[in-house]
């Protein structure tokens, strides 16, 4: 039986590393739930019945097979020490997806089915782009500098995932500031607590103690989740009608610019962590990796659920642990029973989330941290380049709630900002960031090599995003920003950009003569 499951040879640090991996996949789908419902206006039976289901056979998928992948390569080594890849929901679409696609579909429509409808159009599309990666993955990496998906990769981490949520954690600081020091002290320095519980699973238990002895007391005011969904069996039910409904739609298709760069961080981060897999010791081959993490994500599209899978960073950790193979076919049963009984919402109803949310601003300043670490010396200052558009997304996404708080829009108060706010500038460089951002760093990365022609290429292909409508083109409209492709879309970026590819040239023709 336990060959069948996938937990054959269970050990003890198979228990270790299901833990970690099982509150990061946990903490995911409480993400899901929250911000689903807050920001994308999505109704129970859609996340219950539709999202939720598909995101557990997704993630079921993806850990059976890389627990199948590892014991090959133990049988195939003679190895007992093989530790298979993490994997679960990918932390920085979801929250790509939630804030930059479905959520302004819901903002400006209402139509929450919509904006499902266009996850799973960018869940799918990204589903294609990893699968389709997997036979050309290793040229895309050689192309691209690493400091350019990375500085993307941060500026998400550090506005929307870090920023955004430790807000929401000092505003209940009783609740949720020491959970957030248990996991910043045992993450940040290596060791357990003294409990002996993984360092995520001792902040939750610890925050939900405090939260309901304070609420006992009536010392905090902590109000668990109301109307939760009733326990009962919810199996996954395809959908690839509702996966295919807008391939022919405009409004899908306007997304382009969030979601291939999504792709390539996904495609590249899993070529990443192979890499970092072999360095600890396990070498798994690409191409069938690749493919699983892309059927992976086929199957959460096709199943209604609108966030990708991927392969975790982390392998060495989860390695040190002493994790094998067990854990991975573990954690994917379990996130995948809990899925399907709809029992997410009992744990949303006795953990408050303040109590993970120092999770969020771990794996925030990780992946900004990261970004600096993982890159030459050099190319410091270009992965500084690239935070600076997506931190402008995320600055304009709190220009617009606060707005909309104060009764008010962008449209009816953009005439009025004048010098004090160059909101026009803001809302430009928020247009298609992650391609800006790649664009930037990209640039200054070759840059800070002397190589002119390389960054006069990136220039301008900048330059032709730019007149298509992919980066800096929008529309101001009462119901928000609108993106705006088309011919000629920013002719005053793309002739800048032109302009600057011709500079670099000059420069590329200059020094390469004295070289010479």
């Amino acid at each position: 039986m336990g060959a069948i499951l996938g937990l054959k040879g269970f050990t003890r640090g198979d228990l270790d590393g299901f833990f970690g991996l099982f509150i990061d996949n946990l903490l995911q789908l409480m993400l899901i739930a929250v911000l689903c419902r807050g920001v994308c206006g999505f109704p129970d039976e859609l996340l219950v019945g539709r999202i939720l289901p598909g995101a557990g056979l997704s993630i079921l998928f993806g850990n059976l097979f890389y627990a199948w992948q590892a014991r090959r390569l133990m049988a195939r080594t003679g190895r007992d020490d093989v530790t298979a890849l993490p994997y679960g929901i990918n932390t920085v679409s979801l929250f790509a997806f939630v804030f930059l696609v479905m959520g302004p579909v819901y903002r400006e429509t209402g139509d929450a089915q919509l904006a499902w409808r266009v996850g799973l159009f960018a869940c799918l599309f990204n589903a294609l782009m990893e699968i389709a990666g997997a036979f050309c993955g290793d040229w895309l990496r050689r192309h691209t500098p690493r400091a350019a998906l990375l500085s993307t990769l941060a500026g998400i981490a550090l506005g929307f995932i870090a920023m955004g949520f430790v807000f929401q954690l000092f505003a209940a600081p009783a609740l949720g500031l020491v959970p957030m020091m248990l996991i910043l002290t045992s993450y940040g320095s290596g060791l357990r607590p003294p409990s002996g519980l993984p360092g995520g699973l001792a902040a939750m238990v610890l925050g939900s103690g405090l939260a309901w002895a304070g609420r006992w007391l009536g010392w905090l005011d902590f109000q668990p989740m109301a109307d939760t969904p009733a326990l009962g069996f919810y199996p996954p039910l395809p959908v690839p009608g509702e996966a295919l409904a807008l391939l022919a739609s405009p409004k899908a298709w306007s997304y382009l610019a969030v979601i291939v760069p999504m792709g390539l961080f996904n495609l590249i981060g899993s070529l990443q962590n192979l890499e970092s897999a072999e360095a600890a010791g396990d070498r798994y081959e690409t191409r069938p990796s690749l493919l699983a993490n892309g059927l992976g994500s086929l199957v959460a599209a096709l199943f209604g659920s609108a966030f990708p899978t991927t392969i975790y960073i982390g392998h060495p950790g989860w390695k040190a642990m002493g994790a094998r193979a067990a854990y991975s076919a573990l954690n994917g049963w379990v996130i995948a029973l809990l899925c399907m009984v709809g029992a997410y919402a009992w744990l949303l109803k006795l953990v408050p989330l303040e109590a993970a949310l120092g999770i969020l601003l771990w794996i925030g300043i990780v992946i900004t941290a990261q970004a600096f670490q993982a890159v030459p010396p050099a190319h410091a200052l270009a992965v500084s380049l690239g935070l600076v558009p997506a931190l402008a997304a995320w600055g304009l996404l709190l220009v617009e709630t606060a707005l909309r708080a104060g009764g008010s829009s962008l449209y009816a108060a953009a005439p009025r900002f004048g010098q004090d706010l160059y909101i026009h500038g803001l809302i430009a460089l928020s247009q298609g960031f992650m391609l800006t951002s790649m664009v930037l760093a990209a640039v200054l990365a070759h840059l800070a090599e002397r190589d002119f022609l390389k960054a006069a290429v990136w220039t301008f292909a900048a330059a032709g995003l730019a007149w298509f409508g992919l980066i800096h083109a929008y529309t101001l409209t009462p119901s928000g920003v609108a993106n705006h492709f088309g011919f000629g879309a920013a002719p005053a970026f793309a002739y800048g950009y032109a302009l600057s590819g011709g500079v670099l040239l000059g420069f590329h023709w200059r020094y390469r003569e004295r070289a010479g």
